[in-house]
C-alpha cells in the first residue's frame, strides 16, 4: 500500500524502504548480520600545542571505545596541517591496521582549524548525519556555540572517519554517544 507520497507501507504501518533496512538475502531480516564485533580504532589528535601525554580528549575517546569493546592500536599527536593530518589519516589505516579513525582537534573556526578539509580530501562518501547529531547533541550542553563546531565523518576506502573538536567535553560526548555504540554497524555496512 502506498501513501500519497508514494512510500510503500506494509499492512501494520512501517515503512518498506526504511534507509536502516538492509538486504542481506532472501528470507533475511537481519540489519545487524554483518556488524564488526571488534573494530580497530586509531586516534589523531589534531594540535599544536597538546602531545598525547597531555590529551584529555584523546583518552575519553580510548576509554570509549574500549569501553564498548572495540581496541584502540594507535595514538598519535599530529600538527594543524591538512598534508599532516591526511598523512597521518592514511598511515593510520595503511599501517597501523585501524578500521576506524576518529581526530580529536581543528574543527572550529579558526583559520589553523583544517582538519574538515583534510578530511574532505579523503572521504569516497560523507557521513552527513554525524556531525548534525553531534551538534544537536553539542546544542543540548552548550547552547547556539554548538554551530562552531564543524566535526564530521565519512568513507575511507573502507574504513571510517571521525572528526570531533578537541575539547576534552565534546570528545567524550562524540564518542560515547555517537561512535562507541555505532560503530561496528557502521562499518558492516561499509564493508558489505
Amino acid at each position: 500500500m502506498s501513501d500519497e507520497h508514494g512510500h510503500e507501507h506494509s499492512r501494520d504501518g512501517d515503512h518498506d524502504d526504511h534507509p536502516h533496512d538492509g538486504d542481506h538475502g532472501p528470507g533475511s531480516d537481519d540489519h545487524h548480520a554483518d556488524d564488526a564485533d571488534r573494530v580497530a580504532v586509531a586516534v589523531l589528535t589534531v594540535s599544536s600545542t597538546r602531545s598525547v601525554d597531555d590529551d584529555p580528549a584523546g583518552d575519553a575517546i580510548v576509554a570509549a571505545v574500549e569501553d564498548a569493546g572495540h581496541e584502540a592500536v594507535q595514538r598519535a599527536a599530529v600538527p594543524d596541517e591538512a598534508a599532516a593530518i591526511e598523512a597521518a589519516t592514511l598511515a593510520a589505516f595503511d599501517d597501523a591496521g585501524a578500521d576506524v579513525v576518529v581526530t580529536t582537534g581543528g574543527t572550529g573556526l579558526t583559520p589553523d582549524d583544517v582538519t574538515p578539509e583534510a578530511a574532505r580530501g579523503l572521504f569516497d562518501r560523507r557521513v552527513p548525519g554525524f556531525g548534525e547529531l553531534f551538534r544537536y547533541l553539542s546544542y543540548e550542553d552548550v547552547g547556539p556555540m554548538a554551530m562552531a563546531s564543524r566535526a564530521t565523518a565519512g568513507v575511507v576506502d573502507d574504513g571510517l572517519l571521525f572528526c570531533l573538536p578537541g575539547s576534552e567535553a565534546a570528545a567524550r560526548l562524540g564518542a560515547e554517544e555517537l561512535i562507541a555504540p555505532t560503530v561496528g554497524h557502521l562499518l558492516g555496512l561499509v564493508r558489505r
